[in-house]
């Protein structure tokens, strides 16, 4: 039996109603806030290097990637293993990683056998609970500045298929989404991380500098 008066609500319960399904909807909505994790930070040479990264993607008609303070930390460990330690040679590359630290040594080959040493690193390193993947870069030039070290390093990502196709998505990255970026740079050693899983927490920019 249909009722053929219309359902009656108390003006006090309609506010409250409409309330509560303004703050669900507003917690839909909203994406989540950044934590800034004061101890990682970027340097002018790192920003300006990302800051390149996210203009040459956007060039492809691609998202800028969200910068993660967990692919920054294990960006900026591994420059200073390749710096210091220089666990690469004629067939160990800069994807190596060195035994003198907290995190799985291993001789990174072209052949690509070791590929989980690197993939590894973020959950070895910090709580990043994804993947990760590297792209490096070495010049012995020094006195650059960070707009001309940046350009170099990117330019020599854009000349190898490799490193091109993980910057910006193209063959067996075709189909995936980057929602973390991390860059670490010293000594003339460049690497930048990506990863689909999110990080919350970003990193700082060192001095107050920001491109």
């Amino acid at each position: 039996m249909i009722n053929p008066e219309p359902m009656k609500i108390r003006p006090g319960l309609f506010f409250l109603v409409m309330a509560l399904f303004s703050v669900t909807a507003s917690a839909y909505a909203q994406p989540a806030e950044k934590v800034v994790d004061e101890n990682v930070c970027l340097s002018a040479y790192e920003a300006v290097l990302l800051k390149q990264m996210q203009a040459y993607r956007q060039s492809r008609k691609l998202p800028e990637i969200a910068l993660s303070a967990d692919l920054c930390e294990v960006a900026q460990a591994h420059v200073r293993d390749l710096s210091e330690h220089r666990p690469y040679n004629n067939r160990c590359n800069l994807h190596s990683w060195s035994a003198y630290g907290e995190w799985t040594a291993c001789c990174y080959t072209s052949d690509h056998r070791k590929a989980a040493c690197m993939w590894n690193k973020p959950k070895e390193l910090t709580d990043y609970t994804g993947e990760g993947y590297e792209v490096a870069f070495w010049t012995s030039e020094s006195g650059l500045n960070p707009e001309v070290f940046a350009s170099r390093a990117l330019n020599a990502w854009k000349g190898s298929r490799g490193h091109n196709e993980t910057i910006i998505n193209l063959g067996r990255w075709r189909q995936v989404k980057w929602n973390a970026i991390g860059v670490g740079i010293y000594n003339g050693y460049a690497v930048v991380w990506f990863g689909e899983k999110t990080d919350d927490e970003v990193p700082v920019f060192c001095d107050g500098y920001q491109p």
